[in-house]
């Protein structure tokens, strides 16, 4: 009889037990899956991977995303491709596998995205591409691109190029430093600055090579420019860094560059100003790195599912010398 007694007791409180562990058991399943609610916290998550940290421009980058990210109260999971695009397609996977709320990233080449942006696509979750563009026909991969219009900074270099030469007598030799190779800004420089020095037979491009850039790459490749070509006029870089890594080659050379080169570059980082402010450069093109901001305010939006525009520009303009010593206190990159 006791051993009965015992038992019939035990079965209300091995139901309770069992049924806080149900409980228990549920709530924990539905913590694991964060995807549309934000993290553990509620915030939202941000995925965003960077392209390197090759350029002043991209530091200054970097560091627009992570203190806008903070400031907006989104937790952001930061990745580092190191220029490489292996690297950032398994970052963007692994944003996936985490179920994050927006992935963000600046493609380190155009071509090769629509496998992992179809995999974001199919887990329902939104891509906002950054700083540089993709070459996908499947608008659909992604909700929008945040970022400069290349062409156009080619362009007006170019269309600057042309006014500042107008009276040269003879073929006007131009060397270019062009960016990443198959990288949307190498791309589209280039060909905005070809469009727009068609218009004056007489400014050539007599050598055009990849300096990745970086300084160091600017520096070795402007080196190699001025052994193979006894008459270079001038120098369009298609970003400040690799300006100032061939502002060393042509030093050594025992040119003066801004004098005997005329150099343009693309981005107007602090260095770069500077060196535009000492007369060594001669124009700049801006592209502004601080994209922090309006990144947030997206991630935000296709978030909570509003729609956006396919396409937002940053407002940029161009630098001369005195306009670099105007901007030059007041630069916040």
């Amino acid at each position: 009889m006791r051993g009965t007694k015992r038992f019939r007791l035990a079965r209300p409180i091995a139901a309770a037990l069992g049924a806080v562990l149900l409980v228990g058991g549920l709530a924990a399943c539905g913590n694991s899956d964060t995807g549309g609610d934000g993290g553990d916290d509620g915030k939202l998550v941000l995925g965003f991977s960077q392209v390197g940290a090759e350029s002043g421009w991209r530091t200054a980058n970097t560091t627009s995303v992570k203190e806008a990210a903070a400031a907006a109260g989104i937790e952001l999971k930061f990745d580092d491709a190191q220029q490489k695009q292996e690297n950032q397609i398994k970052a963007i996977r692994n944003f996936i596998q985490q179920k994050v709320d927006v992935i963000a990233f600046s493609p380190v080449v155009e071509s090769g995205w629509d496998t992992v942006l179809k995999e974001a696509r199919d887990a329902d979750i939104p891509v906002i591409l950054t700083d540089r563009a993709v070459d996908s026909a499947d608008k659909t991969l992604y909700k929008t691109f945040l970022g400069s219009d290349f062409v156009k900074e080619g362009r007006l270099s170019g269309v600057w190029l042309i006014e500042h030469k107008k009276d040269a007598t003879g073929d006007v030799n131009i060397v270019e430093l062009q960016g990443t190779t198959g990288s949307a800004p190498a791309n589209d420089r280039k060909k905005g600055f070809a469009e727009a020095i068609a218009a004056d037979p007489k400014l050539k491009i007599v050598a055009s090579q990849s300096g990745d850039f970086t300084r160091a790459g600017g520096k070795q490749v402007m080196e190699q420019f001025l052994k193979a070509n006894p008459k270079i006029d001038v120098l369009f870089a298609h970003n400040d860094d690799m300006g100032l890594g061939a502002l060393e080659a042509i030093t050594a050379a025992g040119k003066v560059p801004g004098k005997d080169i005329t150099i343009i570059t693309i981005d107007a980082v602090r260095d770069g100003m500077q060196a535009l402010a000492d007369g060594k450069f001669n124009f700049i093109a801006e592209c502004s790195p601080l994209l922090g901001p309006q990144l947030m305010d997206l991630a935000k939006k296709v978030h909570a599912g509003e729609t956006v525009p396919p396409r937002i520009e940053t407002e940029e303009t161009t630098f001369t010398q005195e306009q670099a010593k105007e901007a030059l206190p007041n630069r916040k990159y």
